[in-house]
């Protein structure tokens, strides 16, 4: 299938990474790779269908994305692979192995969505602490409100970190991703069900995680028999930007429990 990607040249085993909504692969390579970076795996970065370079070539549902990213890892990806998103991207990637676990060797799944209807998501009760005066200055004035929900980790860097991702990639079409965002196909059918997936599986959230919380991933823990889930706290939504020591070090125990334990060392 016709979506744009970019491939480490390595050999080795496969971890294709999908992104947040309406962000491109070059933002998820900006989050990931800093974890990945020395491990011995063939790192894949997507753009969906409607984000990045990638045009919409399939209706705008969730499920006619995940059948265009089954049918592209059928048609690349040699061995099952091992499968990392984030927010709506994770949300997808948990999708594939309830519907197509033969895909799947493990899954880390950062600030998943567990269900797409925002008034569905439990949300955290109490505000992250103030970030210091002008924390927010370096962002677009109409991006402050939803950096100023997402963000748990509040300073000037985080904030500029998070909007220079946001601004890379191809342009995508906004009037797909808004077609996809507002019909009713935004949810997976399978959304709710509680399908087992038995490789291995990490969990990680953000504690100010103002976006799609903490509390519904841990209840979803029961759909993964060789689950680890982490809350980090001073993380929200941009949890990668926020935390990348952590993820890094969460990234790696990961690895380890799936088999992939061929890192190298820097020189």
């Amino acid at each position: 299938m016709p979506l744009a990607a970019d491939r480490s040249p390595q050999a080795g085993p496969d971890i294709v990474c999908l992104p947040m909504f309406g962000t491109t692969r070059a933002a998820t390579a900006a989050a990931f790779h800093p974890a990945l970076a020395d491990t011995g795996l063939r790192e894949t970065y997507l753009d969906l269908p409607g984000h990045g370079d990638t045009p919409p070539t399939c209706p705008p549902t969730s499920q006619a994305l995940l059948t265009t990213i089954c049918a592209w890892l059928d048609h690349h990806i040699d061995a099952p692979a091992l499968l990392a998103g984030a927010s709506y991207g994770a949300y997808l990637a948990a999708g594939i192995a309830r519907q197509r676990p033969d895909l799947v060797r493990g899954l880390l799944l950062v600030c998943p969505g567990i269900t797409i209807a925002p008034a569905s998501r439990t949300l955290p009760e109490h505000r992250p602490p103030p970030g210091p005066t002008g924390w927010l200055d370096a962002a677009p004035t109409d991006l402050r409100p939803h950096l100023d929900t997402a963000l748990g980790h509040r300073t000037p860097t985080v904030v500029a970190t998070v909007v220079h991702a946001l601004n890379t990639g191809g342009p995508g079409d906004h009037t797909f991703q808004q077609e996809l965002r507002t019909g009713p196909g935004y949810a997976l059918p399978d959304e709710t069900a509680d399908t087992p997936f038995h490789g291995p599986v990490t969990v990680l959230t953000g504690r100010q995680d103002g976006i799609v919380g903490y509390a519904d991933q841990f209840h979803a823990m029961r759909r993964y028999p060789r689950g680890t889930y982490t809350t980090l706290d001073e993380a929200g939504h941009y949890l990668p930007f926020e935390q990348p020591a952590l993820l890094r070090a969460h990234t790696r125990a990961w690895l380890h429990r799936t088999g992939q334990r061929q890192t190298r060392t820097p020189q």
